[in-house]
């Protein structure tokens, strides 16, 4: 028998499982399908974002044997990277805040990130916080040695993601109708939305915001603590062209989601992974029996321990 194992953690990332919702889908509702992306090896979907773009830019030179790998993140982005950097044998620079879970930052530390930290305001994430960080991050990127990720930017993040789009086709023997998810940098939403319209699928793409936050539908910036969304900008990466509406989601609802699905359904995820479900059984329940919706887990609630998610 041929040998059946990774030859580096690298080849772990992806192949994730997508599972059906037994018990918190209402009666008379479509089915409900969720990839459980915190089976890649950091606990993260971000795990496919940072190893596309590391190795497409180490194919264009931009990044080269010595150089130290640069990026602003909130943790998923940053323990991704630190992780492909710590395989690769990358240094990495990391510029983050007092504002996300402070597992985060421990396990960027654990895979021998350097972390700048940027202060927020009372632990929050304000419309000027992502800015800030980003800034501190072209700063240090015009060190000579340096080669900043950009992931705001970097469109080889949507190559990353669309293999989530590509396993779902595979996955599901059926179309899929309706795929929501919530938008940081949107390289997630755009990268599934495209991997759907090659394969000629008509499936409705719903992009998610907080209410607290709804700069995509209303236009106003506003504060929340869902981690890895709702960024204060309009991330360059989203093209109206690959999605059909935008939704809120109450973060409240959203924290009340995550609990639950560990309580009923096995699920142990984060906040902005509550919040993609409360939006996916709202749509559920519009389109109805007969017809499938899919969202994504987007990491795991190891995360958030010594947070309010899981203490109150």
């Amino acid at each position: 028998m041929p040998d059946n194992y990774a030859s580096t953690t690298l080849h772990a990332i992806g192949n994730t499982p997508l599972v059906r919702l037994n018990q918190i889908v209402p009666p008379n509702s479509a089915e409900v399908f969720v990839k459980l992306e915190y089976y890649n090896p950091t606990g993260s979907y971000k795990d496919r974002m940072a190893l596309a773009m590391i190795e497409e830019a180490e194919r264009s030179g931009a990044l080269k044997p010595g150089m130290t790998v640069v990026e602003c993140t909130g943790g998923s982005t940053g323990t991704s990277l630190a992780f492909v950097c710590a395989v690769k044998g990358y240094p990495f620079q990391v510029v983050t805040s007092d504002a996300f879970a402070k597992e985060k930052l421990q396990t960027m530390r654990a895979f021998g990130a350097d972390l700048v930290i940027i202060a927020s305001e009372g632990g929050k994430i304000t419309p000027d916080l992502i800015p800030s960080m980003r800034e501190k991050a072209r700063q240090l990127s015009e060190t000579i040695g340096t080669y900043f990720t950009d992931q705001i930017n970097n469109p080889n993040s949507m190559k990353g993601y669309s293999r989530i789009g590509q396993e779902i086709l595979q996955q599901l023997d059926r179309p899929v109708d309706a795929f929501c998810g919530g938008v940081g940098t949107a390289g997630m939403l755009m990268g599934v939305s495209r991997a759907f319209r090659e394969a000629h699928q008509t499936t409705r793409i719903i992009a998610l915001e907080p209410a607290s936050a709804p700069l995509l539908s209303t236009g106003t910036r506003g504060t929340h603590t869902v981690e890895g969304i709702g960024i204060g900008m309009v991330p360059p990466l989203l093209s109206n062209d690959f999605y059909d509406e935008v939704r809120t989601v109450d973060e409240t609802e959203a924290r009340q989601m995550a609990r639950m699905l560990a309580k009923t359904e096995g699920i142990f995820a984060g906040i902005s992974s509550g919040l993609n479900v409360t939006a996916a059984l709202q749509l559920a329940q519009e389109l109805g029996p007969g017809h499938t919706v899919v969202t994504v887990a987007c990491d795991s609630g190891m995360k958030y321990l010594s947070g309010s998610l899981y203490t109150n």
